[in-house]
């Protein structure tokens, strides 16, 4: 029916408003704007984002190692107040030692990975070339999962932003017709139902 009234307003009929035909015009142009620029924008957002995460998944992977640690003891502390434990379960805390890959020791406070830790576990952590901790690297699967999510949240933010403009166009457009309906019966009221005034 929509579709119906919206051909409607580009024919010729002498009781169509040039507003009518503004409304239809602005009423195209979103739809081209829902359907050919939203998803070009959410295209090209996506392949920026997923080009940025991929370069970044890639610096990751050539600057953090996964080194082989041991348990050495429970971290100082590990064994907290019972209470916090009930609250929010998290991993214990162990001290363990590793080598870098620049052939460095170390000894540091990091997360067990079993439950519970003994003395002399091996496990692996991800540090860089000097020892130090860091996380893992990004997964290239994981970048591409967040480069779509961004691409389809900017489409969407797109094709929202004009079908709004086209509701606030079409909501001051309904605004100036009122006006003019307005003025136009101010006009003829106090000659209406008047005898001899022609009605």
């Amino acid at each position: 029916m929509r579709t119906a009234m919206g051909v409607w307003r580009w024919r010729r009929n002498p009781l169509r408003r040039p507003t009518d035909l503004f409304e239809a015009w602005v009423a195209f142009a979103a739809l081209v704007c829902v359907l050919l620029v939203a998803p070009a924008v959410g295209w090209a957002a996506g392949l920026q984002v997923d080009g940025t995460l991929q370069r970044a998944a890639r610096e990751q992977r050539h600057e953090r190692y996964l080194v082989p640690a041991v348990v050495v003891r429970s971290a100082p502390g590990a064994a907290a107040d019972p209470s916090a434990q009930r609250q929010a379960p998290e991993r214990t805390r162990i001290v363990a030692s590793w080598t870098a890959p620049d052939g460095s020791r170390h000894e540091g406070t990091v997360p067990a990975a079993e439950e519970p830790p003994r003395a002399g576990d091996r496990f692996r952590i991800w540090t860089d070339i000097r020892g130090r901790l860091v996380g893992q690297p990004l997964d290239p699967s994981a970048a591409s999962f967040h480069a779509g999510t961004a691409g389809l949240a900017a489409a969407l933010t797109a094709a929202a932003l004009a079908e709004t403009v086209r509701r606030l166009v079409v909501r001051r457009l309904m605004h100036r017709r009122y006006m003019r309906l307005d003025r136009a019966w101010a006009a003829a009221w106090p000659d209406w139902g008047r005898a001899g005034a022609g009605s």
